[in-house]
């Protein structure tokens, strides 16, 4: 009796809300929940889209003046744009380490690197195709009669086949990271990690050292985007401000056109390879993806997704060792939006200039968006360069690039958005196909040792 009294003694004293609440709460039944706020109640990515809205409302509300957008609202995206370039180098760096050394076995990292590649190609294929039938189906360019006298556009050299390949290679391990360069630092990524796991034990503090900086840099992620809503108004709002619809309307088709096909993309292939290979609802997919889709629509970048894209990706169920490695390889290869983008931009180009495109040059754009797709950096604005030298591949003038050049921001917007959930349906299938695998292979084993 007298412990009970001490114990007693010593226990904190109560809340007296708390202690109200639950002494006027009916017998048998549990003490209501703390009343919060109606702003805290709303979800991230509630506020995301909220955000997007208002910085649409306020992009048209400053189309007389979008000097003052330019001047006191950009800089609050600039500063949450550079935030996330900021942490995403470390990040893939720290993450694919980890992810390597985590798989403990360079046939398993061959193993997802071959799946994450052949998906990556055969969607960008589906791609690009799906823009060509949009193209044609709803006769994107046709009666248009632009000004084209005046038009010019200096085409940039795309690399060769071989210097591609080359310049995937370092020669430098510090310039790839202060560049950005981002299939550079993968390679760095991929060749340390498998460095460590050929030291064995001796490896062991530096991989501790790299998980710690991975997790780091996860922790500082997830601060930038709780201002993420910030963020996407401060980069929507100048836009439309800029490009008001002025701009838009003689354009109007081929923005409906691009935005339908690339629609078509995420609701029939990505909800397809879902269904088949990761065996989740396409409807459970969506909607763990809406803060990305939402955050790429604002920033049309891919790489400054990518840490918003690994945190909703892994909140499905995805393995962490599979979104550090497909995630940052796909925000630099897995170009699909602008597969589609190449592919209803050419035709729009050959029907304003009144070309008659056959079927082999078409198919001859298909395999030039794809193996331009992997060439593409995942920034905005360098669509541009992969649509110059598609164009070239079936001897369309290049000058035609200035035809789209005043709304590229505009379809660089939804082709970022179909190109980050492209990398988010390619990890979730990847992760689901080698999970059955290890699954098969523990029966396999049981039924061994039995």
């Amino acid at each position: 009796m007298a412990d009970q009294t001490a114990m007693e003694s010593t226990r904190e004293p109560e809340d007296p809300n708390a202690l109200k609440a639950a002494t006027s709460a009916p017998a048998g039944t549990a003490a209501p929940t703390p009343h919060k706020p109606w702003f805290k109640r709303l979800s991230l990515t509630t506020w995301i889209f909220i955000a997007l809205v208002l910085g649409v409302l306020a992009g048209i509300a400053l189309q007389g003046t979008p000097e003052i957008a330019d001047t006191y609202i950009k800089p609050f995206g600039t500063i949450f744009l550079n935030l996330i370039k900021m942490i995403v180098v470390p990040l893939v760096l720290f993450s694919i380490i980890a992810g390597v050394v985590s798989l403990d076995d360079v046939k398993k990292v061959g193993a997802i690197g071959g799946k994450t590649v052949l998906f990556y190609l055969i969607t960008t294929a589906f791609a690009v195709t799906l823009g060509l039938i949009f193209a044609n189906a709803m006769n994107v360019g046709a009666g248009y009669q632009l000004p084209t006298e005046d038009l010019s556009y200096e085409a940039t050299d795309p690399p060769s086949f071989i210097d591609t390949i080359v310049n995937i290679f370092p020669s430098n391990f510090f310039q790839p990271m202060a560049d950005a360069t981002m299939l550079q630092v993968i390679v760095i990524a991929v060749v340390f990690g498998f460095g460590m796991i050929a030291a064995g034990k001796k490896a062991k503090p530096v991989i501790d050292i790299c998980n710690s900086l991975s997790d780091v840099c996860i922790a500082i992620m997830r601060g930038i985007i709780l201002v993420a809503p910030f963020g996407v108004f401060g980069l929507i709002c100048p836009v439309i401000a800029n490009n008001g619809i002025e701009v838009l309307r003689p354009l109007l088709w081929l923005i409906v056109v691009a935005y339908l096909a690339m629609l078509c993309q995420i609701v029939l292939v990505y909800s397809g390879i879902i269904k088949v290979f990761a065996r989740m609802s396409p409807l459970k997919f969506l909607r763990g993806e809406m803060p990305v889709m939402g955050f790429a629509f604002a920033s049309a970048s891919s790489v400054g997704t990518l840490p918003i894209n690994m945190e909703c990706t892994e909140k499905m169920g995805v393995s962490k060792e599979v979104t550090s490695f497909v995630l940052p390889l796909g925000a630099t290869i897995n170009m699909d939006g602008t597969a589609i983008y190449q592919g209803v931009c050419a035709i729009f180009i050959a029907q304003v200039f009144g070309i008659d495109l056959t079927l082999g040059q078409q198919f001859t754009i298909v395999m030039t968006a794809v193996l331009a797709s992997i060439g593409t950096a995942g920034v905005p604005g360098s669509g541009m360069i992969m649509l110059a030298m598609v164009l070239q591949s079936v001897g369309l003038p290049v000058e035609g690039v200035a035809l789209v050049a005043g709304v590229d921001r505009i379809l660089d917007m939804m082709r970022t958005t179909v190109n980050v959930t492209g990398d988010a349906a390619v990890a979730t299938c990847v992760d689901a196909m080698q999970k059955r695998a290890a699954a098969r292979k523990a029966r396999k084993a049981e039924k061994l040792a039995a």
